[in-house]
């Protein structure tokens, strides 16, 4: 009896003491079904330790530690270091950054330097390129030996190494030579000039001045004296045309060249119809000239004043068709030379290649065409010496070359370099005078004459 109510206790005891560490919850869960969760506490442990891995947040949280880490490392220059390291990066970077500047300042000056080089080893080359035509232009003239014809070996007493008067210290007759060396005038290295009749050109002097026009107008004309002039005017008398203006018509005449220089002019006449451009000439008292926007050729006389022929070029182009290569509507150039009156110009049927003819000076009239292979816009300008068209490559380069000859006697064209010299940069007209042996052209407000050497015919 008493055992049976001593099992009976100790389970009531038992159950009130499960009950103070046990729990029992009832409720619906989040789909509205009945739940029921017991909660028991451990018998042996009386609190929940920590893991010793912190769980997969503590390793992210690691990983974005280290990450930071590295990113701090980069940004000053390399791992983390003490409290110097920063000022130590600075001053590594700061000594890299001028040693790079020393070098960029040596590098540019051996750029200078270089440069300097390849400048002066270009104005060599040009030297020598020029030197070379000129030495080209020149003809070659064989000379006559200056020594006789070379005694044959046994009658001049030498003998040979095999003989045996050479050999055992003969002594063998010598024959002294002798040469009468006759002196002979070296050619000249431009080859011979004719002085007194035609010839072709062998070179062309440098440029002498004479006058700067006082006006803009001057920027461009054109400048004569008669080769064959007549009474009342004489050979000295200088005229003058400034031809910048839409309404070109007054002629300027100077007693001579010193009048000229000092700019006081003795006679100005007007002309009864406008002149087209720098292609005008003078010959045997009349001036020649192109009628303005036209290819009509007027003869104006000095002596009575007045208009004396005219006559449309044929076919010819006209204010800007063919132009020499400055412009100024130089389409039609007329010269004189020893052998008469001249045009230069072009044609549609040429195709801009020059056209060079001989007119007849009292009407007019075309005696004899001449077709050349060269494009009259191609050249500065052209002039005609004993038949021969002579043009000029450039108006501007100051040393520029008479680049082409056509021979209106054989009807053939060559290239050629001859040196010529635009001392002003705009050489806008270019003419030949016989009778001074000259070239008159007109360059950039300046009036200048070059001296001519011809070969022989």
């Amino acid at each position: 009896m008493w055992l049976l109510l001593s099992v009976c206790v100790f389970c009531l005891l038992g159950c009130s003491e499960g009950q103070d560490r046990a729990t029992l919850w009832r409720g619906n869960d989040h789909s509205g079904r009945c739940q029921y969760t017991f909660t028991v506490p451990s018998p042996s442990e009386t609190s929940c330790s920590p893991t010793v891995s912190g769980g997969p947040e503590m390793e992210g949280l690691k990983a974005r530690l280290s990450l930071l880490e590295v990113l701090v490392a980069r940004l000053t220059g390399g791992e983390i270091g003490g409290p110097g390291a920063g000022s130590q990066s600075q001053a590594g970077l700061q000594e890299a950054l001028t040693q790079a500047m020393g070098e960029r300042i040596l590098l540019q000056g051996e750029k200078e330097r270089l440069e300097r080089d390849v400048e002066g080893l270009q104005r060599r080359m040009e030297e020598m390129r020029r030197e070379t035509e000129r030495l080209q232009s020149r003809p070659c003239y064989p000379q006559p030996p200056l020594l006789p014809p070379s005694i044959p070996l046994q009658d001049s007493g030498l003998r040979p190494a095999g003989d045996p008067a050479w050999q055992y210290g003969g002594n063998p007759v010598l024959q002294e030579l002798k040469a009468e060396v006759t002196e002979i005038p070296a050619p000249s290295p431009e080859g011979p000039e004719d002085s007194t009749g035609c010839g072709e050109l062998i070179s062309i002097g440098e440029p002498v001045s004479h006058r700067k026009a006082d006006s803009i107008a001057g920027k461009y004309g054109v400048w004569m004296q008669d080769p064959e002039a007549v009474a009342p005017y004489g050979g000295k008398m200088v005229w003058r045309i400034d031809t910048v203006g839409s309404e070109v018509r007054q002629l300027f005449g100077y007693e001579d060249m010193d009048q000229l220089s000092k700019g006081f002019p003795s006679k100005v006449l007007l002309l009864p119809e406008p002149v087209e451009s720098t292609g005008a000439t003078l010959y045997r008292g009349s001036l020649y000239y192109q009628r303005r926007r036209s290819r009509t050729l007027l003869r104006y006389d000095l002596v009575s004043e007045s208009i004396a022929a005219r006559r449309d070029l044929p076919h010819a182009g006209f204010h800007g068709q063919f132009p020499y290569s400055w412009g100024g509507y130089t389409d039609v150039d007329l010269g004189v030379d020893e052998q008469g009156l001249w045009a230069v110009y072009s044609t549609n049927k040429a195709k801009g290649a020059i056209v060079v003819s001989q007119l007849d000076p009292h009407s007019l009239a075309v005696k004899r065409s001449w077709e050349t292979s060269i494009r009259k816009t191609s050249v500065a300008n052209s002039f005609v010496i004993c038949g021969r068209l002579y043009t000029v490559a450039s108006y501007t380069a100051p040393n520029t070359t008479i680049n082409f000859m056509f021979d209106t006697a054989t009807g053939q064209g060559k290239e050629v370099a001859l040196p010529f010299r635009n001392k002003y940069r705009y050489n806008s007209m270019v003419d030949y005078n016989h009778a001074q042996r000259k070239l008159f052209a007109w360059d950039n407000f300046h009036i200048v004459s070059y001296d001519v050497r011809l070969g022989h015919q």
